[in-house]
């Protein structure tokens, strides 16, 4: 048998589930615990809470698990890797070496750092580096907001290099998620920078676990299938010499681990099947999933490419002063309501131009002859933006409030008047790795500085083509015969969600016939009818045979990022559900579909029976 590497991911963003850590060193046996703290509106959280006090800025989340866990973990020789360090990972390094002495135990700490590049922006620029953005290809010179973090995505070699070096734990700055799974899998097995296609393996396997339940069925569209979705386990990849993997979780935990959960985490805030990562390109077309048994996925096949010569950079500029009002609009004449409050809004506030930003939205969930008072009511939202927090501060809400007595019948507000908050907005770029000093600083002090690599042409942009799989599935013809008008979710699973201003919506089919009348089905026009959001925006269109999946991209539906987007759900979270809604012409043929864990990817039967 080969020798297995188990590692667990304990947490998917900061804020998930303070017991996983327990949980996971409790259930059965583990090698290494990982915890993905990161994403691209955290890091802006991160530096206001550093703002406050200097010796924050990472997830304090993390060090509350560890007081409670790090004991357990040495005890059982169990390694912690985790990008909880956020933009102070020496702080955090510092607070669990305090830590340990406080409770009596002997571990060794490492910490990366080197991805914080805030202090480089400008000299890069004087060299004549536009770090032009990523979509719409403007200079950052352009961009006319102040930078107040800027993090390159570092790899996974960084960790290999601190844990070869004796560390118990790691923790980092702004590793990519896959990371925390590439890392120890490359030190474990002593891959080199160029074995590429065990590396994309580890990539792959990587983005499945890193959102922690969401591979053991957390916001899975058949969620109804799913068992013990109150309290689902967390994810554990069992890792082989080869890049492959078997993703499992602990006996008598809560959700499963099938085909379709992690077909749809794979689909999750990705773009076109060349997935990028500092280490190497995985090629997702190459992934072939098998279901062994009973919460048992094997992930292997995946083809990688030579790492990119330039490394992703998330910047986020300080974009200004929000505040947003909510009306609540019940019954009768629900549009004529929201007009009289837009009329008189915009009389009290001095019109719409006074604002950098002036965003007004009619949100209709009333349904007439409503069985209840909730379900009869909509809501207006008004969201202002500028640069001066005076602007759309109390001025503003108080305006809105001021209009409690004056206005349409039955008016009332989801929140009294408050100050604006501070907004972000996303600034993705690349920069060459060679302007990057990656550096692992051990537990004694020592500093090691990490090797770059050597990087290839930056791959194909979106949109563009790509080379079929190694082994393309078969897929036959759409069924033919007797079509029912009914949601389209009732035979395709989703998945969506943020990459900085654009929004994914991953679909799978659960058979190849599915699949099959799903590709001719869901073109970029349909798409676009099924999501009229869409209908003026860029959406670029994937097609995944060996997942039977869709992957679709809309560029600019989020505007400037999650900080700064107004609409109601800014990290198109409920994108896939929506579109699942819309009533589509089905074939009955496909009603009869199984749920995805009696298959294997390639449309047979699963090794074992999984109920």
């Amino acid at each position: 048998m080969p020798e297995v590497l188990r590692i667990a991911n304990c947490s998917g963003f900061f804020g998930d589930r303070l017991a996983a850590p327990r949980e996971l060193l409790e259930g059965g046996p583990i090698d290494v615990l990982t915890g993905d703290y990161l994403a691209e509106l955290t890091m802006l959280i991160l530096w206001k809470s550093r703002r406050r006090d200097p010796s924050l800025g990472f997830a304090r989340t993390f060090y509350r698990q560890m007081e409670d866990v790090l004991g357990t973990c040495v005890d059982r020789g169990v390694k912690v890797v985790a990008n909880a360090g956020g933009l102070n990972p020496a702080g955090l390094a510092q607070r669990l070496r305090e830590l340990a002495v406080k409770l009596g135990i002997d571990v060794s700490v490492a910490h990366v750092e080197g991805d914080d590049i805030l202090d480089r922006l400008g000299p890069l620029q004087a060299a004549g580096d536009p770090l032009a953005h990523l979509d719409t290809g403007r200079p950052l010179a352009e961009a006319g907001s102040e930078p107040v973090s800027a993090n390159a995505y570092l790899g996974g070699f960084g960790i290999a290099e601190a844990l070869a070096g004796g560390a118990d734990v790691v923790v980092t700055g702004r590793v990519t998620d896959a990371s925390l799974v590439v890392g120890p899998a490359a030190w474990r097995f002593g891959w080199a920078r160029t074995d590429w296609d065990r590396l994309a393996g580890a990539v792959v396997v990587g983005h499945v676990i890193e959102c922690g339940t969401q591979a053991t069925g957390g916001n899975y569209a058949f969620f109804g299938e799913v068992p013990g979705l109150e309290h689902p386990g967390f994810p554990i990849a069992e890792m082989v010499e080869d890049g492959s993997a078997v993703i499992t979780k602990h006996p008598r935990t809560g959700g499963e681990v099938s085909v379709g959960t992690v077909t749809a985490q794979l689909l999750y805030e990705i773009g076109g099947p060349l997935y990028a990562n500092p280490d190497v390109v995985a090629d997702f077309s190459t992934i072939h999933l098998e279901q062994l048994g009973r919460d048992r996925v094997r992930v292997s096949g995946v083809h990688g490419r030579p790492a990119p010569e330039k490394l992703k950079v998330s910047i986020n500029l300080l974009g200004g002063w929000r505040n947003t009002m909510t009306f609540v609009l019940t019954g009768l004449d629900v549009e004529e309501k929201a007009s009289l409050v837009a009329r008189t809004m915009d009389d009290l506030v001095g019109g719409a131009s006074r604002f950098a930003d002036y965003d007004v939205r009619l949100i209709r969930t009333d349904v007439p002859d409503a069985p209840t008072n909730e379900q009869a009511s909509a809501q207006l939202r008004v969201t202002v933006k500028d640069p001066d927090p005076d602007v759309v501060g109390r001025r503003f809400s108080n305006a809105a409030t001021e209009l409690a007595l004056a206005s349409y019948p039955g008016f009332y507000l989801t929140s009294p008047p408050g100050e604006g908050s501070a907004y972000g907005v996303f600034w993705p770029t690349l920069v060459s790795r060679h302007d990057v000093d990656e550096t692992v600083v051990h537990h004694d002090g020592r500093r090691t500085p990490v090797e770059p690599g050597t990087g290839a042409p930056t791959p194909a942009p979106a949109g563009a083509a790509t080379p079929a799989p190694a082994v393309r599935p078969a897929v036959p013809a759409p069924p033919p015969g007797e079509t029912r008008r009914m949601p389209l979710g009732t035979v395709i699973g989703a998945r969506s969600g943020d990459k900085g201003g654009n929004a994914n919506v991953g679909l799978w089919a659960r058979s190849a016939a599915g699949f099959a009348w799903l590709a001719d089905e869901l073109t970029v026009e349909r798409f676009r009818q099924l999501l009229p959001e869409a209908a003026d925006l860029k959406v670029d269109r994937y097609q995944l045979e060996n997942l039977w999946a869709l992957n679709f991209v809309v560029h600019g539906l989020l505007g400037e990022g999650v900080a700064s987007s107004t609409r109601p759900d800014p990290q198109a979270k409920s994108l896939g559900e929506y579109l699942r809604s819309r009533l589509v012409d089905v074939p009955v043929a496909l009603l009869s579909d199984p749920p995805p864990a009696d298959r294997d990817a390639a449309g047979t039967p699963a090794a074992h029976d999984t109920r």
